[in-house]
């Protein structure tokens, strides 16, 4: 992704932080219910479930990002 003439590196560097923490979180949190859950109903598999699941959508957003910078480029 080239840096637009509008854009400041700072803000730049923002978006890409949110965008990071966003796909992270993403790959986390499912994992963290399932775990939370398995604590609740007494199992043992729904936090790695949440975990792959998390993971499988991670990787989905990594996809989505690269299709729109590929767009985004002249």
């Amino acid at each position: 992704m080239g840096r637009d003439s509008d854009v400041s590196p700072v803000g730049e560097a923002m978006v890409w932080v949110s965008r990071i923490t966003a796909i992270g979180l993403t790959m986390f949190l499912p994992g963290v219910a399932g775990g939370w859950l398995d604590a609740k109903l007494g199992t043992r598999f729904i936090g790695p479930l949440g975990f792959v699941a998390g993971l499988g959508l991670a990787i989905y957003s990594l996809s989505q990002l690269a299709v729109r910078a590929r767009r985004a480029r002249p």
